[in-house]
């Protein structure tokens, strides 16, 4: 039986792989010898070249359909780990068929949900947890997707200003439809419900979460959560013709969310005095689009978010209301950003993104200033943040790479005062 492989972006080094040998007898010269998130599946993270993946063996029908789904998601724009490709027609030495075998990319800078309390995660982040996962949900709902199997294990995170954003790991139960009925998506949300309170039973049985934490607040803000956004983005709102003023709102405030409203239907009644608006396509990305168009960076919503507010703090400073907004953000950048990351040692540039570092040292900065009763400086504030803080951090880049199921898983406040930099150093 001959090899097959299908990759949607071909790296001639996956050839090289031993393919003739089962997944559970890779070797560490080519798997990354560390801890792995659980998973149904035999999977094995690989390193080749400066890429990493994920390979998991499953039938070959299966390995096929995950991979055109996650492909869909993929060309939906909607977060999830990106697939390479298909690996069928495995047969060992001896002859015998071995399963088949689908590779994702790694995503960068994710860990799962074990790993992040090796990495400082306690119980009290595990409400931060569940929005991400809300988030997610509600994104996949609204673009037809049923799920199957909500899980914590099912899903990376990556570090968002102080909360996490979801990405998918594993579709190999879900759907993808032109829209889902209410039944799919509560039984999504019962069988989350259930699938994560046995996973916080199992974190209490390890030790890592105490014994007396309620599990039961934690899957019940999962459904209340999900039915408040998914009724903020979906419900219908009538008012009289005298309130139009409310369609912007509803608008602002969805901005204010994150999400862009790229289709409103609006109705009026025969004579126009009441009109009935709901939002039809939505998309979450708002702030994310708008510091890209800025200042070319891509980064989680939530970092954007932080990293806006602190632009717009430098822009009051300096009094730059009246320039052009493209100007001031890389006058920020060449002023701000770009020298903080600079101070950042290279043997600590794996510990997080570079805009995570950064809403890291507004953070720190804003507790430097209450502890010193004055503003500190925010290279000040930077020097001491990476010294006592960003060194001591594991490193998630590396164990981003080595420590997750990658495909197939069953595998703080911001603070106040002023953001940039600029008030102090002018």
């Amino acid at each position: 039986m001959a090899l097959r492989i299908v990759a949607s972006r071909p790296d001639p080094a996956i050839i090289k792989l031993p393919w003739s040998t089962p997944l559970e007898e890779w070797t560490d010269e080519y798997v990354v010898p560390l801890p792995r998130g659980l998973s149904r599946h035999v999977v094995r993270i690989v390193r080749l070249g400066n890429r990493t993946y994920a390979v998991k063996e499953t039938q070959e029908d299966i390995a096929f359909r995950e991979y055109r789904l996650l492909r869909d998601l993929q060309r939906e724009g909607l977060p999830a780990v990106v697939p390479q490709g298909v690996v069928a027609g495995r047969v060992d030495d001896h002859g015998e068929e071995l399963p088949a075998a689908l590779m994702t990319e790694h995503l960068r800078f994710s860990l799962p949900y074990r790993s992040l309390f090796s990495h400082g995660m306690t119980a009290d982040n595990l409400p931060s947890l569940i929005d991400a996962i809300v988030v997610l949900l509600v994104r996949l709902h609204l673009s037809g997707f049923y799920w199957g199997d909500v899980s914590l294990s099912n899903v990376l995170f990556r570090r968002a200003a102080g909360d996490f954003a979801a990405y998918l790991v594993d579709a190999e139960t879900g759907e993808l439809h032109h829209d889902i009925s209410d039944r799919m998506r509560d039984y999504d949300l019962t069988v989350g419900t259930e699938n994560i309170f046995a996973e916080l039973m199992d974190l209490q049985a390890s030790g890592t979460v105490s014994e007396d934490f309620d599990n039961f607040a934690v899957i019940t803000r999962l459904r209340e959560q999900y039915d408040k956004l998914w009724a903020e983005l979906t419900s219908e709102e009538e008012f009289t013709a005298d309130e139009m003023w409310r369609i912007e709102s509803r608008i602002e405030r969805l901005n204010d969310m994150g999400f862009d409203v790229d289709e409103l239907d609006i109705v009026t009644d025969f004579d126009g005095d009441r009109v009935r608006i709901q939002p039809k396509v939505v998309e979450l990305g708002h702030h994310r689009r708008e510091l890209q168009s800025l200042t070319g960076m891509n980064v989680e919503d939530n970092q954007a978010r932080r990293l806006l507010n602190d632009l717009a703090s430098f822009t009051a400073h300096y009094d730059l209301g009246r320039e052009d907004r493209h100007l001031v953000a890389g006058r920020w950048m060449t002023q701000f950003f770009e020298p903080i990351m600079e101070m950042v040692p290279r043997d600590a540039r794996g510990k997080l993104e570079p805009a995570e570092i950064y809403h890291e040292i507004l953070v720190h900065r804003w507790y430097l200033s209450e502890r010193a009763g004055h503003e500190v400086g925010i290279f000040e504030t930077a020097r001491d943040y990476i010294d006592t803080v960003l060194t001591k951090k594991p490193d998630e880049l590396i164990a981003a790479d080595t420590d997750v199921a990658g495909s197939g898983g069953s595998a703080s406040g911001t603070g106040g005062g002023t953001d940039s930099g600029a008030a102090e150093d002018a």
